[in-house]
């Protein structure tokens, strides 16, 4: 029988994985509709960092002393390990489609053309009044018209929830109008246009 400590483990990374693919979806559907090879990069290095949370997690569940008639339940996990980095490759093809520079189908081409939105990458610095934030307190759509869409804190990647703390170091990766761009590079590194220029 695992030990709760174990048992913990494997919860902890199952959620990690859960979470990484969904991120990965998110940001695959971002980079082909904004034509993003920025996100597209995001998602292939994403697909790396899942194999080895995989491979993990595999582990872990095989390392973990359950008894025979306790097999069944851990087979059931090792499949939802196995669909949920099936989940991850299908957004890696979806990004190779931006990546390979591949013709979209008209009617994406039509939504490509028309949408006004950019995709922004920028770290929070020291000064920022972002830093030390949830998400909820920063505001950051309110004030700049962007949405964060993952948060690259080290080799980890965070799919930002309401109380999700933004740290200084963090890399936000954020969608919206362009017009918002510049708002929310001066909010992460915490410096105005005059303090740029002069």
């Amino acid at each position: 029988m695992p030990s709760q400590e174990q048992i913990e483990k494997i919860v902890e990374k199952l959620a990690e994985l859960k979470d990484t693919s969904e991120l990965m979806l998110d940001l695959a559907y971002s980079a082909i509709l904004l034509n993003s090879r920025e996100l597209a990069e995001e998602v292939e290095e994403l697909e790396e960092h899942v194999d080895e949370l995989h491979t993990e997690f595999e582990l872990l569940v095989l390392s973990s002393g359950f008894k025979r008639q306790e097999s069944k339940h851990f087979l059931g996990l090792i499949r939802i390990g196995v669909v949920t980095e099936a989940i991850a490759d299908a957004a890696a093809e979806m990004a190779e489609v931006v990546l390979r520079q591949l013709e979209p189908h008209p009617v994406l081409k039509m939504v490509i053309k028309e949408a006004e939105e950019t995709v922004l990458r920028v770290q929070v610095s020291e000064n920022s009044p972002l830093a030390d934030k949830t998400m909820r307190e920063a505001r950051i759509p309110e004030k700049t018209g962007m949405w964060v869409l993952a948060i690259r804190r080290g080799n980890r990647w965070i799919r930002p929830k309401p109380r999700t703390k933004i740290r200084a170091g963090d890399i936000l990766i954020a969608s919206g109008y362009a017009e918002g761009e510049e708002d929310l590079k001066q909010l992460a590194t915490g410096q105005t246009n005059q303090e740029e220029t002069g």
